[in-house]
């Protein structure tokens, strides 16, 4: 049986976190403008865009297995 690895709960922890913080319910009706122009919410979700892809990145360097065949059949 596989034993799973700490990185992988790490990972699944952020993804979790990230989809409860997708749910931002508390933005939509604020007026407040960011640097004179963005919207609140949509500076909200371009920090969660970049938290997604930091999320990613950390994935596929802690989170990856370490088994897989090389794609060129070595």
């Amino acid at each position: 049986m596989n034993k799973i690895r700490p990185g992988v709960l790490f990972i699944s922890g952020l993804v979790l976190l990230l989809l409860i913080l997708h749910q931002d319910n508390w933005n939509w009706n604020s007026r407040t403008m960011l640097f004179g122009f963005m919207p609140m919410s949509l500076f909200y979700h371009a920090c969660l865009s970049v938290a997604a892809s930091v999320t990613w990145f950390l994935a596929t360097k802690f989170a990856w297995p370490t088994d897989l065949s090389d794609e060129r059949g070595k």
